[in-house]
């Protein structure tokens, strides 16, 4: 088996951060999430995997390199506009060749890893193998519709009135037959080749596909608020460590991480959560659920529920909450500027001013 993950895409939800580097590399708790789709895919005994790149290439191919750090071989593959889920699995048809594969989107984070789906296909390797999870809000994902004995039925891709609340999460197997209904797609209104219209196809010509429904944690982290909930979730399972160096006067509470190289001083920091390798925090306040990536300054301020990014510094401000601070982002407070008020006031006025 090989692995197909897809770590292209502009990543529009997370901008400006999206602007200058790659959704797939945001971290949480100070490690990009594609990382952890790597590590879960290694752990799933697979080792081939095959990346889907864009514009961010560079960066992505930087972060990865050829793979060994987590046990597996990347080979790059370009795809020179994002024009569907199922193009990047035509495009990729030479590294796939005729074995079975896991498609795994690069920007979505699942608790527990993905060794029991990979068991399960192996064991009855059904076309196509597909998870889902019940949603709030299933317009903004593909969307499976069951029958009465549970198989699925029908699939739609971000449909404005759902037959259903089960979203597909962004794990796919599949056998080479996939290859055969990618080709017969046609772009949908989206401009895009459809996955789930992929899928479809198989049914549509008899073929298996089988489903689960997961009940633990899936997140496609494509905005800031899923991105600061996978962040929290980590940082839960946090195993605390002072591994830099915290003075006396500094109180530390909870699961928390200081890396080496990070300077604690004068300062109380309340886990979850993680200070990066070169960062220092003087005279501040960290709240749970933070994590501080490597070679920030917070000085003099509070900040909790968020993420800052690599070598950005925190001065003289109160109080930041559920903020993503991007790399080299720099956060002060305003300039005092003269207040006056300004009055045309008519005869027996009476006027209350807070000042």
């Amino acid at each position: 088996m090989k692995a197909l993950v897809l770590s292209g895409g502009s990543g529009t939800r997370l901008r400006p951060i999206t602007h200058t580097s790659a959704k797939q590399l945001v971290p949480v708790a100070n490690k990009p999430v594609l990382f952890y789709g790597l590590e879960a895919i290694a752990a799933a005994g697979v080792t081939d995997v095959g990346i889907i790149v864009g514009d961010t290439a560079p960066a992505i191919e930087a972060a990865v390199g050829d793979g060994s750090r987590f046990g597996i071989k990347a080979t790059y593959i370009r795809q020179d506009a994002p024009l569907g889920l199922a193009h990047t699995v035509l495009i990729a048809r030479e590294f796939l060749g005729d074995d079975d594969f896991v498609m795994y989107l690069g920007d979505n984070f699942i608790v527990g890893g993905i060794n029991g789906l990979v068991e399960e296909f192996t064991a009855a390797r059904p076309d196509a193998q597909i998870m889902l999870q019940q949603v709030s809000d299933p317009r903004s994902f593909g969307v499976a519709e069951l029958d009465e004995a549970g198989r699925v039925k029908n699939l739609v891709e971000k449909p404005k009135q759902p037959k259903s609340d089960l979203a597909l999460v962004g794990v796919y197997l599949f056998t080479p037959v996939i290859h055969e209904a990618v080709a017969s797609l046609k772009p949908s209104w989206r401009g895009e080749l459809e996955i789930t219209e992929a899928i479809q196809w198989l049914l549509d010509n008899g073929r298996t596909v089988n489903s689960s429904t997961i009940t633990g944690y899936w997140k496609d982290t494509g905005n800031v608020t899923d991105m600061l909930e996978v962040n929290r979730l980590v940082l839960e399972s946090l195993e605390p460590r002072i591994d830099g160096t915290v003075d006396d006067a500094s109180e530390i509470i909870g699961r928390v991480v200081v890396e080496d190289g990070a300077t604690v001083t004068g300062s109380r920091i309340v886990g979850p959560a993680i200070i990066g390798a070169g960062s220092t925090i003087s005279a501040s306040y960290i709240g749970p659920f933070t994590a501080i990536d490597d070679g920030c300054s917070v000085d003099d301020s509070e900040i909790e529920y968020s993420i800052v990014l690599s070598d950005a510094s925190i001065r003289g401000v109160r109080r930041i909450e559920a903020s993503l601070i991007g790399h080299h982002a720099e956060v002060t407070p305003a300039p005092r500027v003269p207040r006056a008020h300004r009055l045309v006031l008519g005869d027996h006025s009476k006027v209350q001013i807070s000042s």
